[in-house]
C-alpha cells in the first residue's frame, strides 16, 4: 500500500526549518505486516526533543528515515503469529520495543531491551526487517520503531500498548514517549516517596511531564528550573512551589539556600552537560540525582567524584522513565482520568503533516511544549 510519510534524507540543516525543509512528506510504499507484525492507522503524532536531535544531528541515526516516535492509532491488520490484537483496536506506540526474553527483558526492564535497542540503532523493526521503501526499491528505516510521521504505519506487536478508545488520540500519542518518560523518571527511576523535595531541571514536554509525576507521587515541595522565564511560569500553574531560572550566575547557590542544602531528588530532563551538572550541585546529601535528556555522544559532565562516596549520592539515568509500558501506560491513563496527571494541559497545538518543518521551529525555539500531528 502507498502511505504519506516525512522523510528525513540528510541530517544537520540549520533552521530555520520552514525555510530548509529537512522533512519532506513524500509518498512511500509500505509493505503489509509480516510475523509478529501490525498495521496501524496513524491518527495522532506528537512532536518530541528526539526527533529534533536526529534532525539537528546530536542523535546521528541512518538516512532516508520516516521520522516520528511517539504516536497513537488504530489497528488495521495484523501479521501471523499476533493473537492479542485485532482490527479496530486503539493502541499506542512505545518508541523502545521490547522482546520479552532478553537478560534486561527478563529482569523487569524493558526499556534496555537489547534486540529492540540495536533495531532501533540500524533503523530497523525488532527483527531486523524494514517495510518502508520508495517507488524505486529505496529501502526507508524505521525511526525507532515506529516512524509515526505517516498515515500509516508497520511496527513490531512488541512496540504496542493497547488502549481505551475513549481516549482521544490527541492524548494518548503523547503516552507513548512525553508521559512514560517523564512520569517515569519521577515515580520509577527517582523514586519519590510522599514529602520528598524534589527539584526538574529542563522544563520541556518530558521535564514537565516530570513535574507532573513528582506531584502524583507525593512530593512536599516541587522546584522547577529553566532558562525560560515562560515555562517557569507553566510549571507554576501546573503546580510547582517554586521556580529558577538557571541562567542566574547564581543559581545553585540560590537553590541550594531555598532548600536548605539542596532537594532530595533532583531530575535533570534538558539534554545538556551543564544541566547535570546543575541537578548534581543542587542535590542534597545523600539525594538522588536522575537524569534522563539525551545529549551528543561527545558531551561529558564534569562530577565531583569524592562526594558520590562521602556524601552517599547517587546518580542514574532514566530511559523511558524506568518504564514497563503494558503496566505503566494504563496507570497513567488512569490518573488522567482521575484529572491527578493533566497532560493535556501540555498540549500546544495540533498541525498538519505539511506544516511539520514549521512545527519543529516551534519545538527549537521553545514556543511549544507539545505539538501533535493529526490525520484524518
Amino acid at each position: 500500500m502507498k502511505t504519506r510519510a516525512a522523510v528525513l534524507s540528510e541530517i544537520g540543516r540549520p533552521g530555520p526549518y520552514a525555510d530548509t525543509r529537512p522533512l519532506v512528506v513524500e509518498e512511500l510504499v509500505l509493505d503489509p505486516p509480516e510475523e509478529g507484525e501490525v498495521l496501524i492507522d496513524i491518527k495522532a503524532a506528537g512532536l518530541c526533543h528526539s526527533d529534533l536531535s536526529v534532525i539537528d544531528g546530536n542523535r546521528p541515526r541512518p538516512v532516508p528515515m520516516a521520522l516520528g516516535h511517539e504516536a497513537a492509532g488504530v489497528v488495521r491488520q495484523v501479521g501471523p503469529g499476533v493473537r492479542d490484537l485485532s482490527e479496530g483496536d486503539h493502541v499506542v506506540a512505545v518508541f523502545i520495543p521490547s522482546c520479552g526474553h532478553c537478560p534486561p527483558c527478563a529482569e523487569g526492564r524493558p526499556a534496555l531491551c537489547e534486540p529492540g535497542g540495536r533495531a532501533n540503532n540500524d533503523g530497523s523493526l525488532i527483527n531486523g526487517g524494514r517495510r518502508l521503501h520508495r517507488a524505486d526499491g529505496t529501502p526507508v528505516h524505521h525511526h525507532l520503531g515506529v516512524s509515526g510521521f505517516a498515515d500509516h504505519a508497520v511496527v513490531s506487536r512488541n512496540s504496542l500498548v493497547r488502549i481505551d478508545p475513549a481516549l482521544p488520540f490527541t492524548h494518548a500519542a503523547l503516552f507513548g514517549c512525553a508521559v512514560l518518560t517523564g512520569v517515569g523518571a519521577a515515580v520509577n527511576s527517582a523514586g519519590i516517596r510522599p514529602g520528598q523535595s524534589v527539584a526538574v531541571v529542563g522544563l520541556g514536554g518530558v521535564g514537565l511531564n516530570s513535574v507532573l509525576g513528582a506531584l502524583v507521587a507525593g512530593a512536599g515541595e516541587v522546584i522547577a528550573v529553566d532558562l525560560d522565564d515562560a515555562k517557569l511560569e507553566r510549571a507554576r500553574e501546573l503546580g510547582a512551589s517554586r521556580t529558577f531560572n538557571s541562567s542566574a550566575a547564581d543559581a545553585v547557590e540560590q537553590i541550594r539556600q531555598a532548600t536548605g542544602g539542596g532537594a532530595e531528588r533532583v531530575i535533570e530532563m534538558a539534554g545538556s552537560e551543564k544541566a547535570l551538572e546543575l541537578a548534581y550541585r543542587i542535590t542534597r546529601r545523600g539525594g538522588v540525582t536522575v537524569t534522563g535528556g539525551l545529549a551528543h555522544p561527545d558531551k561529558y559532565a564534569a562530577i565531583q567524584q569524592v562526594s558520590l562516596v562521602a556524601e552517599e549520592r547517587t546518580l542514574r539515568g532514566s530511559y523511558v522513565g524506568s518504564c514497563v509500558p503494558v503496566r505503566d501506560v494504563a496507570r497513567y491513563v488512569t490518573l488522567f482520568r482521575q484529572n491527578r496527571l493533566p497532560v493535556d494541559q501540555l498540549l500546544s497545538g495540533t498541525l498538519a503533516l505539511e506544516d511539520i518543518n514549521t512545527g519543529f521551529d516551534r519545538l527549537a525555539s521553545g514556543e511549544a511544549i507539545r505539538q501533535v500531528i493529526t490525520f484524518d
